[in-house]
């Protein structure tokens, strides 16, 4: 009987272990993902509607520069919440791997307490440096007005959102992805629904213009933050308000801020870059073309979003496993589903390059009406085409990196890319090369092929293994 059976082959034991893997990151990264596509949708969709509004005696692009200068903004502020952010899904995914459910929702608890703060101080800084913000990209006269306007209406929504933000972090950390696509599905319809009814006007409702974007960006986020708090309060997951765990306690608030410092600071670095950026392209030309290449970059931007934010959810996947699997003890197993959830977002970033390269007329037809920014934006969302594998491959490594709670080495990693590569790079080749919009942007293909490199040679050294968190 033993010798029948010996021809008889078991699985295999490495493929049955992969089949595993593979589980365990979609079942987090498809609700993320889902999240992701909604948060896609509105960022197209007011881009969308932006250059959908005449121009009148304003100049060319004005709208969709203005969507995209305050996107930049609205930006600025989410990675600022990342100082909570990070630190609370690290923490929680780490307590949760443990096992130790209530030291997670005191965690949530500690971190939703200090993002009313936070939040409260974000507003009051963009409040007050919108008209700075607006100068720094050369806006003059109504374009400046109609520009700080936004911005400020905007900031208030900020008061509500990092709530949604900070209770969506610890969920996620717990390794809940629906709740948070849900609570921030309904917030993005809602955004989108309440914008197009606003700009274009509805029965007795007249036409609010660009003003239509923002407002109903801000009752959409004032609606979101309290979802979530009502979602917390009912309590979910083993996390639930509780008033005694939202009065600080120094040591766990410490704790949070240790991880997220680097992480904050990381993003405030990012952003100062990135806006170097903005503002390098709206050199590459003089008055209206200026204004044009920063409404075709706005538009790329935008239309890059098939891939980096698909990306974010597979790295929201890899950063809860990697922390959960730290906190169990099981550092290997942190690796190996780090490295699945890198395998999968390859095929995501196919999907995106191959829209770009093949659609890019599509796009910049239905994003704006003016000829002078579809001439410009077509061969360069082309040219982007090229580079979108290593994008989706260093997002996930570096949200794997940040799950482990090792913030530091992101920080650094990003801070070379960025200002070390990126910059330099995009002045020789747009400004002093005359290349243009794809001559600014070889200066981010080089940069996020330096990250991805550096990022995946890290994450194999295992340094981040030994991150005390």
């Amino acid at each position: 009987m033993a010798e029948l059976n010996s021809d008889v082959s078991p699985p295999d034991r490495h493929v049955v272990d992969r089949r595993a893997l593979r589980r365990q990151v979609l079942v987090l990264a498809l609700p993320a993902l889902g999240e992701q596509l909604l948060n896609f949708c509105v960022s197209l969709f007011d881009t969308y509607l932006a250059g959908q509004v005449t121009t009148g005696n304003h100049e060319i692009g004005v709208y969709t520069t203005t969507i995209g200068i305050s996107a930049y903004i609205s930006w600025l502020a989410t990675l600022v919440f990342s100082l909570v952010g990070t630190g609370t899904t690290a923490l929680v995914a780490r307590s949760r791997g443990a096992g130790d459910f209530d030291l997670a929702n005191r965690f949530a608890n500690r971190s939703l307490t200090l993002v009313s703060v936070l939040g409260l101080l974000v507003f009051l800084a963009l409040t007050g440096l919108a008209p700075l913000f607006a100068e720094m990209q050369g806006m003059q006269g109504d374009s400046f007005r109609l520009a700080v306007r936004f911005m400020r209406i905007d900031a208030y929504g900020h008061l509500f959102y990092g709530f949604c933000l900070i209770g969506s972090a610890a969920l996620r950390g717990m390794g809940d992805m629906r709740t948070p696509m849900f609570v921030l599905g309904v917030v993005n319809v809602l955004n989108m629904l309440l914008a197009s009814t606003l700009v274009f006007g509805w029965g007795p409702i007249p036409p609010w213009g660009i003003d239509g974007i923002v407002t109903g960006t801000l009752i959409a986020r004032f609606c979101g933050g309290l979802l979530i708090l009502g979602v917390l309060a009912r309590g979910v997951d083993h996390l639930r308000l509780r008033l005694a765990y939202l009065r600080p306690h120094a040591e766990e608030v410490w704790r949070i801020l240790r991880i997220g410092a680097p992480a904050a600071l990381d993003g405030v670095l990012m952003w100062t870059c990135q806006w170097l950026f903005l503002a390098l392209i709206s050199h590459l030309g003089e008055g209206a073309l200026g204004k044009a290449y920063v409404a075709a970059h706005v538009i790329g931007m935008d239309a890059e979003a098939f891939t980096y934010l698909p990306a974010t959810a597979w790295g929201y996947a890899a950063a809860v496993l990697v922390g959960q699997s730290l906190g169990a003890g099981a550092p290997q197993q942190a690796r190996r589903l780090a490295h699945e959830a890198a395998r999968q977002c390859v095929f995501v970033a196919l999907v995106g390059a191959a829209i770009y390269l093949f659609g890019a007329h599509l796009v910049y037809g239905i994003m704006t009406k003016e000829p002078q920014v579809q001439q410009i934006g077509i061969p360069a969302l082309r040219f982007l085409s090229w580079y979108q594998i290593p994008l989706a491959v260093m997002i996930v490594y570096i949200y794997a990196l940040r799950g482990a709670g090792d913030t530091r080495a992101v920080m650094l990693i990003n801070l070379v890319g960025i200002a070390v590569l990126r910059l330099p790079v995009a002045y020789l080749g747009g400004k002093v090369l005359n290349g243009g919009l794809i001559g600014a942007w070889s200066g981010m293909c080089v940069d996020v092929l330096f990250r991805m490199v550096v990022a995946w040679l890290y994450f194999r050294s295992g340094r981040w293994m030994h991150t005390r968190i």
